[in-house]
């Protein structure tokens, strides 16, 4: 196959496969197999798609999915396609229970209202969809009740990197292990007792709160992710 039958059958490829922009495309050899060419030719073609600004490429990680970013955000991407969902599991245990802590010195009379709102809405879920969208609104809420741009910036950096396409699947899995009742039963209820302890004020049961809840997650997740 040469070069110009090589690049339509990857245009087609990759129009069929849709990568969202900053995704991470398969290694060269995977991709040299899936077309039926050699390394030689997909990299060739790679190149033109590169010159084209379709993708762009990062010497020793990858080729990735879009027009390239500048500067910081370039490390963000690549950052973002080498971490692992259980690397973003430990980076949230490391800095969450922290937040909570703090969530609860900084906390004004109604944020235990609003919280209980986040926790209600959880409860409620009907699909995994709905269990993810209640869960990131009531750590985000948290985040912000601590009332420290730094921190709320970096959680929802990590909050972000949770909704891109190439970590759907594992949190798919995850969320389907779980299941939608045990989210609006045991996660709800742990949600509910970081809330209660962020409402009065108290920093070390709302930080120990926040620990436990995460470790059920990463329990969870250990079930469906290879953890190095």
């Amino acid at each position: 196959m040469n070069k110009t039958t090589a690049l339509t059958a990857l245009r087609v490829h990759l129009a069929e496969t849709q990568p969202a922009p900053g995704d991470r495309l398969p290694p060269e050899r995977d991709l040299a197999a899936r077309i039926g060419c050699s390394r030689q030719t997909i990299r060739a073609a790679l190149d033109v798609l590169a010159r084209e600004g379709t993708v762009w490429r990062h010497v020793g990680q990858g080729t990735f999915w879009g027009p390239r970013p500048d500067g910081a955000r370039v490390r963000d991407a690549v950052l973002i396609e080498l971490t692992s969902p259980m690397d973003l599991m430990e980076a949230r245990l490391t800095l969450e229970p922290s937040v909570a802590a703090r969530a609860a010195q900084m906390a004004h009379p109604d944020d235990g209202a609003r919280l209980m709102t986040h926790v209600e809405a959880g409860r409620a879920a009907r699909d995994p969809a709905m269990c993810e969208q209640a869960d990131s609104a009531f750590h985000r809420a948290v985040a912000e009740i601590a009332r420290n741009p730094v921190l709320l910036g970096v959680l929802s950096y990590l909050s972000d990197v949770r909704r891109r396409r190439a970590w759907q699947h594992e949190w798919g899995r995850t969320y389907r292990r779980i299941g939608v009742a045990e989210f609006r039963g045991l996660h709800s209820a742990q949600h509910a007792t970081i809330a209660e302890a962020i409402a009065r004020g108290d920093a070390e049961a709302a930080q120990d709160s926040m620990r436990a809840h995460l470790q059920t997650i990463r329990d969870s997740m250990s079930k469906t992710v290879k953890i190095d």
